[in-house]
């Protein structure tokens, strides 16, 4: 589903969309509201959602789409590379956020990492977004201590997604088969009842596993 207030922006992502094999438009809205309520009488996989529109805003959209039982991926686009509207997003339950100005190819293959649940959109971004507000993080003491039901290696793997490395990369670092960091991800996010690798990423943050901008061993 396609969610953008400018008429313009929403026909060029349907004719890149639609000219692939494996993805179907098959909803628009021109506002977080009008999403909203669109996305109860329709089923969707991913939203590709702007993120400052009328109405409601794409931060707003995304956390009442997220909060819903089996909700789809929510993608937002913004214009800002740092923006702290995005990070208000991710922090709302986005899987990830784009560039406006991102090539077709690499638009096409976000959605489909965004929908197979493997990888946040631009892990090494959404570091550096976190990075600058991490001001802006609760304290997390409160939730510290549930980071204690993960294995040493668990946690070593949740640290280095935070940094925004690749499961390829990961595997390369601690000398592991790829599909081995898939699985100690997956038990990761069970352990810690978290959506996908973007909320891992913010978890770290809050929880001191990763503290910005100060590279840890």
């Amino acid at each position: 589903m396609l969610v953008d207030d400018q008429e313009l922006v929403r026909t060029g992502f349907r004719m890149v969309l639609g000219a692939q094999p494996d993805i179907e438009v098959v909803g628009e809205a021109a506002d977080g509201r009008a999403a909203v309520d669109t996305l109860r009488s329709l089923d969707a996989d991913v939203v590709l959602m702007d993120v400052r529109m009328p109405r409601m805003d794409g931060v707003e959209a995304a956390r009442l789409i997220c909060s819903a039982a089996d909700a789809p991926k929510v993608l937002i686009l913004t214009t800002f590379d740092l923006d702290e509207y995005a990070f208000a997003a991710i922090k709302a339950g986005a899987a990830g956020f784009l560039l406006k100005d991102v090539p077709p190819e690499e638009l096409v293959n976000a959605i489909r990492s965004v929908h197979s649940g493997d990888a946040v959109v631009a892990p090494s971004t959404t570091r550096r977004l976190l990075d600058r507000f991490a001001v802006l993080l609760p304290d997390g003491a409160a939730r510290a201590h549930a980071a204690d039901v993960l294995t040493a290696r668990e946690r070593e793997v949740l640290y280095h997604v935070a940094r925004g490395l690749s499961n390829a990369e990961i595997a390369q670092r601690l000398h592991l088969a790829e599909a081995t960091v898939k699985t100690h991800l997956g038990r990761v996010l069970a352990k810690l009842e978290l959506r996908d690798r973007a909320q891992a990423v913010v978890f770290a943050y809050e929880t001191g596993i990763v503290a910005p901008d100060r590279p840890q061993g």
